[in-house]
């Protein structure tokens, strides 16, 4: 059996107004293939985001979704720079390299806090605490993490991205879960 090839991720998607990051672990296959965060069709990131402010993200061109992001003080990125993995699945992550994540705070001079986009993401919190800033753990975007519906997902991201200056629609998190 050959070795798992060794990828490259995604530059990240942040400027100097970010006030969240939202850090992944690694891109998916898909997203890698087009280059874009999030490309998966089953992934909820663009329809959590879409549903939070109302807009129809996972039918707009990347970059006008990217346009939307940072014109909200959202950033992306991921906490591994390079690995070794076979398919899509953090489990399947080798040889994994952290990016420079202390280079946030001199690029995201308005940064107030760091959201982990699930588990093996917020693995690395303790590197993100140390930037002084608020960490928080969201459900993971992920088709993997079919324990959480849509609409719980975005209740969860909904209320962290508010209590750290991103504007929501406040009708997602205060609502009973089954209107959203």
């Amino acid at each position: 059996m050959s070795a798992p090839p060794r990828l490259q991720g995604l530059p990240p998607v942040l400027d100097a107004s970010t006030r969240v990051v939202v850090l992944g672990s690694f891109p998916s296959v898909a997203s890698l293939r087009a280059q874009q965060y999030y490309a998966h069709p089953r992934n909820h990131f663009w329809a959590i985001l879409g549903l939070l402010w109302g807009e129809p993200l996972t039918q707009w061109p990347y970059e006008q979704r990217l346009a939307a992001v940072l014109a909200r003080g959202l950033g992306i990125w991921d906490v591994y720079a390079r690995c070794e993995r076979q398919g899509s699945l953090d489990s399947a992550i080798r040889a994994a390299e952290l990016n420079d994540l202390a280079w946030l705070r001199q690029r995201c001079p308005a940064l107030r806090a760091v959201a982990h986009n699930g588990g093996e993401s917020w693995r690395h919190a303790r590197h993100t605490r140390a930037l002084g800033v608020a960490v928080e753990r969201l459900p993971s975007s992920s088709p993997a993490n079919a324990r959480w519906p849509l609409a719980h997902k975005a209740q969860a991201w909904a209320r962290v991205l508010a209590r750290h200056g991103v504007p929501v629609r406040p009708d997602v998190w205060q609502q009973p879960v089954d209107e959203v």
